[in-house]
């Protein structure tokens, strides 16, 4: 019988022969994804474009959902097996309405990358009331995994990939004030809790969905350089995390660490495709690998180095509380059948 991964007891290294400095492209070789379908949500920027540049090049149809159409079909311009729909992850019935467009098409849903993410944004509230930062990396998420369940149960062998971040480790979820209705907004506090969920439906998502063929994955693309995901941050909140230092220049250490886009894609692509993952899910990944439980000893955040998961965000309590609590604040009751 599997295991699951609750409170990271599959949270090891187990060997895929790749690292920090491995591509997208180069973790994927010798793999065919010609029949597959995939969806991958902020796929026309960032790691999210490579990621659907990679797994377009192997065969897959990719379906990139966009608020800007116009913008998305300029950046996927050239890209084969392409379909551009759209989508605002802030928006429930957007959610809705692509999905019911996509349910409606027959087709099964073998890959599901929730990439897109917002990050170093001020206090906004979407029209629910809930923080911009929850919205977005996570309850837009769920909802989109809830309304695409019956054509992933279709492809009788699925996997949704949630695109967290080493980030996690700024937060635990706080299930008391999760809104910051009643305590200070912090910008990365709402960044790190957003991430934390990202980590923990994934882990209890895996766990209900296993007997459906379904897996599920979570993991850190590493620091990148070149995304828009810092568009909305200041200089004072990269000094106060030690990435520049007081006259406004990146750290020779950060520099030095950081990512290019290829190699930031590249462990999306290989928790959505790697044979060595057919028999374990739920878990927290980074550098094309199963990463370490970090217990208090893990390195420095700077960009290559491995970082680990926090055992908080593989709590097997937090993640079923959050499981309910995600269907009360969105109102779609995700039953796993």
């Amino acid at each position: 019988m599997e295991k699951n991964n609750y409170q990271g007891v599959l949270q090891h290294p187990i060997g895929s022969g790749f690292n920090a400095k491995s591509t997208a492209t180069e973790v994927v070789k010798g793999i065919d994804l010609t029949g597959k379908i995939a969806i991958v949500t902020g796929g026309n920027a960032g790691i999210g474009l490579e990621t659907t540049k990679v797994l377009a090049a192997k065969g897959a149809t990719v379906i990139v959902p966009a608020r800007d159409i116009k913008k998305a079909g300029k950046n996927l311009d050239g890209v084969p097996n392409v379909e551009i729909e759209a989508m605002d992850l802030t928006q429930p019935d957007s959610i809705d309405a692509f999905a019911e467009r996509f349910i409606a098409s027959g087709r099964p849903l073998h890959l599901l990358i929730n990439n897109a993410g917002i990050m170093w944004v001020p206090l906004k509230r979407d029209s629910r009331g809930i923080e911009s930062q929850l919205a977005t990396n996570y309850l837009g998420q769920y909802q989109l995994v809830a309304r695409l369940w019956s054509a992933l149960k279709k492809a009788n062998g699925a996997r949704v990939i949630n695109v967290s971040s080493y980030g996690h480790q700024m937060a635990p979820f706080n299930f008391n004030d999760p809104n910051f209705e009643h305590r200070e907004y912090q910008t990365l506090l709402g960044y790190g809790q957003s991430k934390t969920a990202c980590n923990l439906f994934a882990l209890e998502l895996d766990n209900r969905a296993r007997p459906f063929n379904v897996r599920a994955y979570s993991l850190h693309p590493g620091s990148i350089a070149g995304t828009e995901l810092a568009r909305d941050a200041d200089m004072e909140v990269f000094q106060r995390m030690g990435f520049f230092d007081e006259n406004g220049n990146m750290r020779p250490e950060i520099l030095a660490g950081l990512k290019t886009i290829p190699q930031g894609a590249a462990t999306t692509v290989w928790c959505a495709t790697s044979p060595l993952l057919n028999t374990i899910g739920g878990v927290y990944c980074e550098d094309a690998d199963v990463a370490e439980l970090d217990l208090g000893n893990s390195g420095k955040d700077n960009g290559l180095e491995s970082k680990g998961v926090q055992p908080y965000s593989l709590d097997e309590s937090s993640a079923k509380k959050l499981w309910d609590l995600s269907g009360k604040m969105t109102g779609v009751v995700f039953e796993v059948i």
